[in-house]
């Protein structure tokens, strides 16, 4: 927690802490796209505490071996398999590598992300936000099509499923976030798409909207806030807590966990969805 925290900010630890893993994903291979900080490390750190084997992809390799180590130390296999996503060629040969590896995928986890700059819409130079969709809609699109095949062969229960990690950003009106928002909504419009095209094949698409996430990079810009506004930060965390009905803000975490409970089987039904993980600031 930042050292300017009052203690207006909950014990997020804690939280986190009263929570017992279960091996829902045991057999299971996930390949998780986005390792980084943050919600890629609890996404894969939490996926191997359910049991699952897991592919590590992003540009950095020394990003994927820390990844892997904790995976390992959970007693889970890692691959680890540099990759631009936006590359073709190389989404075949993560596919190639995670086949040869493993034999099987379970789940897609569509999660890297590019921030297009923060600037009112009209503003924004076109080749920006091509750049940005490049890797927030392009990229999930070519990984969902290439593991479609892998996918629909999965074992057990006939097709294995995709998730996209979008943002309630998606129901904002700030200008500043209109780049941002245009990625995620058409991320929104293709996990749709992608339900219904694959879905007679078995395969299930679902797409995650976490809210502000309390993570490193949120803590920092929460600190930025207060120095600007003369306020600590906990009350910054208050502000941006309050349109919320538990009065805080999620973890990554938090937002692992409930994204992962969409690749288990108790989510065998559920595809075409949009799950918010916002600590009830939006209802739909």
């Amino acid at each position: 927690m930042s050292p300017t925290a009052t203690s207006t900010v909950p014990d997020h630890a804690a939280i986190d802490a009263a929570y017992t893993p279960a091996p829902l994903l045991a057999g299971k291979v996930v390949v998780l796209s986005g390792v980084g900080p943050g919600l890629g490390r609890a996404l894969g750190e939490e996926a191997a505490r359910m049991g699952a084997d897991l592919v590590l992809v992003s540009r950095t390799e020394k990003r994927l071996e820390k990844m892997a180590e904790v995976v390992r130390s959970h007693g889970r296999r890692a691959l680890v398999v540099p990759t631009d996503v936006t590359d073709e060629a190389a989404q075949q040969r993560l596919v190639e590598r995670a086949l040869e590896e493993f034999g099987r995928v379970d789940c897609l986890i569509n999660n890297a992300f590019a921030i297009p700059p923060m600037d009112p819409i009209s503003t924004i130079g076109l080749e920006a936000l091509r750049a940005a969709n490049e890797t927030n809609v392009f990229a999930p699109l070519r990984l969902s099509a290439a593991f479609a095949d892998a996918l629909a062969a999965a074992p057990g229960r006939p097709g294995g499923s995709i998730i996209m990690l979008n943002s309630c950003v998606q129901y904002s009106s700030q200008p500043e976030f209109a780049g941002y928002k245009l990625s995620k909504g058409a991320l929104a419009h293709l996990a749709s798409s992608l339900a219904t095209e694959l879905g007679p094949r078995g395969i299930r698409v679902n797409s995650v909207a976490p809210s502000y996430i309390y993570e490193d990079v949120n803590k920092a810009y929460f600190d930025w806030i207060a120095s600007e506004s003369g306020r600590t930060h906990g009350e910054v965390y208050a502000e941006k807590a309050a349109p919320t009905d538990l009065q805080r803000l999620a973890s990554p975490v938090e937002i692992a966990r409930a994204t992962l409970f969409l690749a288990t089987d108790l989510a065998s039904a559920v595809s075409g969805q949009t799950l918010n993980v916002d600590c009830g600031e939006f209802h739909s």
